[in-house]
């Protein structure tokens, strides 16, 4: 704590990079991301946990950064949609995304890859029903869900 006794430490890695951030213990992860972090990919569409637009990853479980205390965080790895790229090369299911018309006005987007990347990884070769049932706590208001979804299987080709 700090000498107001309001602040914790918070020490934990983000996208790889170990990182310290002082803030209250009940700030929202997403808040500490955005603005502590300057993690801007991250967004909040609902802030009720009804969205997924504020999904990251907490130590490969996908959560809702909206509803995540930074006190939780302590000593967890997080990744956040800027994580999800390595070396400069887009992730498979961000390439599908672009290729298949996925992502239109973008607030949903960080959250539907991370979803998406999470299904992948538990279930490389997911049924239709299986991407709708990985994706269902992610909400889109632009695409209508198909191109999401086509670009999830697309991105089981790759």
């Amino acid at each position: 704590m700090d000498r107001s006794g309001m602040n914790v430490r918070v020490m934990c890695r983000v996208n790889g990079a170990n990182v310290t951030i002082e803030a209250h213990p009940m700030m929202r992860l997403l808040d500490a991301l955005r603005s502590k972090l300057r993690l801007t990919g991250t967004k909040e569409g609902c802030g009720e946990g009804e969205c997924g637009a504020c999904a990251v990853l907490v130590d490969g479980d996908l959560v809702n950064s909206c509803l995540f205390p930074l006190l939780h965080a302590e000593g967890t790895a997080i990744t956040t949609i800027e994580g999800v790229a390595a070396g400069g090369r887009l992730h498979a299911v961000q390439e599908a995304f672009l290729a298949c018309g996925g992502a239109q006005c973008g607030i949903c987007t960080p959250g539907m890859v991370l979803a998406a990347i999470t299904l992948l990884e538990r279930n490389p070769n997911p049924t239709e029903a299986e991407v709708k049932a990985g994706l269902a706590g992610n909400l889109c208001r632009c695409t209508g869900y198909m191109r999401i979804f086509e670009a999830v299987v697309s991105a089981c080709r790759r």
